[in-house]
């Protein structure tokens, strides 16, 4: 599974531009020195074989890389591809009267950190009082299989109704891709996030932890996303079409998250933003 995770992420890249035909991808794994030989030779083969089906499955193939040993088990990559100017979208048309969608869920960082309390009594009291085991682990699979699950049919769909901008959500939370995808439009436009489409159960963890002094800072938009969903601004006649058809294609709903108003290049969210639990 990690193996897949860090290709879709990889991948993400593209898609983010609109780009749903990958060309040439090239993996970095880094093996853990903890790891004895024989764990070594379990592990390393099983993400590698992870990282190549999801290739597979995106129509491409790993055709390179390196691989080193390291302090921790890394895996990432590198994706190209050649296309021509009607095969991507440039991120930064975004206008006034569009709308954002957002195609994953968040709270993939809370889910796996609540996941791994379970084994640990200490962490596990923060959240005790607000979510079973039982949710823990149907939380923690829903993150999985949201962080393995390709962009790829949202980029596709991106051309088909017109997006104008788009970026997909990681490391620096939503409003984090947020702001920097704002700062980066021709036209003197803010984002304004309404809602935010949530892992069952991990608002009420987030807000758990944040009490026992761990704060996330998911509804506030700084909770890190790996493999997350792509955030596009496309004209709001345009966006019940696309959420309804990557839904009945992938299987997994997207979600119409805010506004494209005139401003000044910057993104917020809602003071008290709609949470939709997934």
């Amino acid at each position: 599974m990690q193996g897949k995770i860090a290709c879709a992420n990889v991948l993400s890249d593209l898609y983010a531009m609109g780009v749903s035909e990958c060309d040439n991808m090239l993996m970095l794994l880094g093996v853990s020195i903890d790891l004895t030989h024989k764990e070594r030779h379990i592990v390393t083969p099983l993400v590698i074989k992870g990282f190549s089906d999801l290739a597979k499955e995106a129509g491409c193939s790993v055709n390179g890389g390196q691989t080193v040993l390291n302090p921790w088990f890394i895996v990432g990559g590198v994706a190209s591809s050649v296309c021509s100017d009607e095969e991507f979208v440039m991120p930064n048309q975004a206008c006034a009267g569009d709308v954002l969608v957002l195609t994953k869920a968040l709270g993939t960082q809370i889910a796996v950190n609540v996941h791994q309390w379970l084994d640990e009594p200490k962490n596990w009291t923060k959240v005790d009082s607000t979510i079973s085991r039982d949710d823990a682990e149907v939380a923690y699979t829903a993150a999985m299989n949201s962080m393995a699950r390709l962009n790829r049919t949202g980029a596709r769909l991106m051309r088909k109704y017109h997006a104008h901008a788009a970026t997909d959500v990681t490391g620096f939370g939503i409003k984090g891709h947020a702001t920097n995808l704002a700062e980066f439009q021709k036209a003197p436009v803010s984002f304004n996030l309404h809602s935010l489409p949530i892992i069952a159960k991990m608002a009420a963890c987030a807000q758990a932890c944040a009490d026992s002094g761990l704060n996330f800072k998911l509804v506030e938009g700084f909770s890190a996303e790996t493999s997350g969903g792509l955030l596009i601004a496309m004209p709001r006649d345009q966006a019940a079409g696309f959420c309804a058809e990557i839904e009945s294609i992938d299987g997994c709903p997207a979600w119409i998250i805010g506004d494209v108003v005139e401003g000044d290049k910057t993104a917020s969210i809602a003071e008290s933003p709609k949470i939709i639990e997934v």
